[in-house]
C-alpha cells in the first residue's frame, strides 16, 4: 500500500476493494467524510466518561495485533478536548496487548455500553508520559449501530483482593479454549494496516452472534461468519491489506479473557458458507499465539433479563 491511510474519502485500498465488490464504493466515497471524523463530536465526548470498560486494539513489536479490555470507574475515559481521549488505566504486564501501548504507537479503542448497546470506535496515536495512563490523539472517530450486540447489565462485583493466576500461553487452542469459544456470543477483533512510510492505522471492533457462531475447523482454525453491517469493511478491508488479526473472547460472568492472534484468510465464495444462516462471507483465523488470563477483567456482567 502506497497511498496515505487517511484522506478526503477515509478508506484505504483494502476497504475500497470490498466496497467495490458489493457495488457501494461510490456511495461510500460520499458517505465516508460525513461519518468518519478526525475528532470527537460532543455526543461521543459525553459518552466515554459514562463507561466502566473499554476495548483496545494494539500491535506488539513482532507485528502481531492484540485485542483486550481495560476497566475503571466511570470517568476513567474522558475527552479533555475534541481531539484527544484520555485513558486512566495503568500498565498490565501480563496482557500481550501492553507491548503495543507505548508512546507513539498506533492504537484503536471501542467504547461500548453493553446495557444500551451503544458503541463508538476511534483510532489514533498514543501519547504516554507515565505508567498511570495514556492519551490518544484522535485520527478517526465514528459511531456504530447496535446490531448483533447482546445486552448485558452489571453483575455482582468480584473480590478485588483475590489474586489472579498467571497467564497461560500457548501456540494453539487447547480443549479449554475450544469450549470457551464454542460458548461465546461475543468477541472483539483487532486489525491494522500500514502505509509505505510506516504510519499504522489500527482498528478494533465487535462481533456477535448466537453461541457457537464461531466454529473451529479440523485443523484448529477459527471460522467466523461475516454478517450484514455498515458496509464500511474496516475489519475485512484491513485483513485484505494485511492478513493478521487479534481476537479476545471475554467471559463476562467470570472476567476471564482468552486472547488469540494469528493469520487470516477471507472466504468470498458463497458456496463455502451456504449453511451459515445470514452470512454474506466468512473469514478464518489461524492461531499463532494464545493467551488465557483468568479473572483479568475486574467487572462482571449478566445477560439482560428476557434476552
Amino acid at each position: 500500500m502506497n497511498e496515505p491511510l487517511t484522506h478526503a474519502a477515509p478508506w484505504h485500498r483494502g476497504e475500497v476493494a470490498l466496497q467495490e465488490r458489493v457495488g457501494i464504493a461510490g456511495r461510500m466515497a460520499e458517505l465516508g467524510p460525513k461519518v468518519i471524523r478526525d475528532h470527537l463530536v460532543a455526543q461521543h465526548r459525553d459518552f466515554f466518561p459514562q463507561l466502566p470498560v473499554v476495548v483496545l486494539g494494539s500491535v506488539d513489536r513482532a507485528g502481531r495485533p492484540w485485542a483486550t479490555l481495560r476497566a475503571g470507574p466511570p470517568g476513567f475515559l474522558h475527552a479533555p478536548d475534541p481531539l484527544h481521549l484520555r485513558v486512566e488505566a495503568g500498565r498490565e504486564a501480563d496482557d500481550p496487548a501492553e507491548a503495543g501501548l507505548d508512546d507513539g504507537d498506533g492504537v484503536a479503542l471501542l467504547g461500548i455500553e453493553l446495557a444500551t448497546r451503544r458503541r463508538n470506535r476511534l483510532n489514533g496515536t498514543l501519547r504516554r508520559e507515565g505508567p498511570e495512563g495514556f492519551t490518544v490523539r484522535v485520527e478517526q472517530s465514528f459511531g456504530n449501530c447496535p446490531k448483533y450486540i447482546r445486552p448485558r447489565q452489571d453483575g455482582p462485583a468480584p473480590d478485588a483482593s483475590a489474586r489472579r493466576p498467571p497467564p497461560v500461553v500457548s501456540d494453539r487452542l487447547d480443549d479449554g479454549a475450544w469450549a470457551r469459544i464454542a460458548a461465546a456470543d461475543t468477541f472483539f477483533v483487532a486489525t491494522f494496516v500500514e502505509d509505505a512510510a510506516g504510519s499504522r492505522q489500527v482498528d478494533v471492533s465487535h462481533r456477535g452472534g448466537p453461541p457457537g457462531f464461531v466454529r473451529i475447523d479440523g485443523e484448529g482454525s477459527l471460522m467466523i461468519p461475516d454478517y450484514a453491517g455498515n458496509r464500511f469493511f474496516n475489519t475485512l478491508g484491513n485483513m485484505l491489506a494485511n492478513p493478521r488479526a487479534g481476537l479476545v473472547f471475554p467471559d463476562f460472568s467470570t472476567g476471564d479473557l482468552l486472547q488469540v492472534t494469528g493469520r487470516t484468510d477471507i472466504v468470498l465464495d458463497p458456496a463455502r458458507f451456504r449453511d451459515v444462516a445470514g452470512a454474506e462471507r466468512f473469514w478464518l483465523l489461524h492461531p499463532e499465539r494464545v493467551v488465557f488470563r483468568a479473572r483479568a477483567l475486574p467487572l462482571r456482567f449478566a445477560p439482560a433479563e428476557g434476552v
